[in-house]
């Protein structure tokens, strides 16, 4: 008897997701654009700072999907540019798993002077909830919320709130899929190939702008291309492509519990030229990326 379908825990997906950053340029995309754009988006609250005191205080706010890593050379990169500012970093994260990768990555990694580090293990929801029910509104000069819009409850509600949190000058970054990648395309064409158990919002670049527009804040978006190198996903019995598909649809064992039929729609569309290229015999998902930063 083949087992009902079912959503992936939090423990599966982190595994799901470790894939599927072993086989992508997400990572290697966001190096890039905090090695090119970061230093330059962040130059003004940090310099008002550094005016202000020599030890002054830059104040961020995470907001993530198991991005330690990302987070970490964020703040190397702000020290490197602007020696000797103090950096209060917070990090909201409701997976505990996610939260002791972060705190194990930050004790291996005593080049980090001037920073601390304040861990709220709650969803940003829960912790937006805390923050009104305390009446400690902390302000914030820059907040960057990566790849984390697809399970909240009220995007717009979520976005107004955190961006209620910046500071005169402050920056609020938005990472979010391209409505360029292959992601769009198969969400906005291929649904029907998607099973129930994927629950998040199917949510890209332009219904984020949309928000920030109706909000009236000024923003730029900044267009990066990145791929997913998903062919295992077509070999049978492969056991990195049956990871890659159940974090592509959030679910567990996805190959060996859905119907034939569904399996192979989504394949099919996996292949259709608007959401994958062949190179070399290998099947890339187009997986670019938009960095919205918003102002305060």
């Amino acid at each position: 008897m083949i087992p009902s379908m079912r959503s992936l825990t939090a423990e599966e997906y982190v595994e799901a997701f470790k894939s599927f950053l072993e086989h992508s340029t997400e990572h290697q995309c966001m190096d890039e654009f905090n090695r090119e754009q970061m230093p330059t988006i962040v130059a003004g609250s940090i310099t008002r700072l550094c005016h202000m005191s020599h030890k002054a205080e830059h104040a961020s706010l995470l907001l993530g999907d198991f991005l330690a890593g990302v987070d970490l050379k964020m703040i190397r990169i702000l020290q490197a540019v602007h020696p000797g500012v103090f950096i209060d970093n917070e990090i909201v994260e409701p997976n505990p798993q996610h939260v002791a990768a972060y705190k194990e990555l930050v004790n291996q990694a005593p080049d980090l002077q001037n920073v601390s580090f304040i861990w709220h293990q709650l969803t940003s929801l829960e912790y937006e909830q805390q923050v009104k029910e305390r009446g400690t509104h902390k302000k914030f000069d820059f907040i960057h919320m990566i790849q984390m819009l697809y399970r909240v409850e009220d995007i717009p509600s979520t976005i107004k709130f955190f961006h209620s949190c910046l500071d005169h000058h402050g920056k609020l970054l938005i990472i979010i899929l391209s409505d360029s990648s292959g992601w769009a395309s198969l969400w906005k064409k291929h649904r029907d190939c998607l099973p129930a158990t994927d629950s998040g919002h199917y949510i890209t670049c332009s219904g984020i702008t949309e928000v920030l527009q109706s909000l009236g804040v000024q923003h730029r978006v900044y267009e990066l291309p990145s791929g997913w190198d998903i062919t295992e996903s077509f070999t049978e019995g492969d056991a990195v492509g049956g990871r890659m598909m159940d974090f592509l649809t959030g679910t567990k064992n996805f190959l060996g519990t859905a119907p034939p039929a569904l399996r192979r729609r989504l394949q099919a569309a996996l292949r259709q030229p608007e959401c994958s290229s062949t190179r070399d015999g290998r099947v890339i998902f187009s997986n670019n990326l938009s960095m919205i930063v918003v102002e305060s």
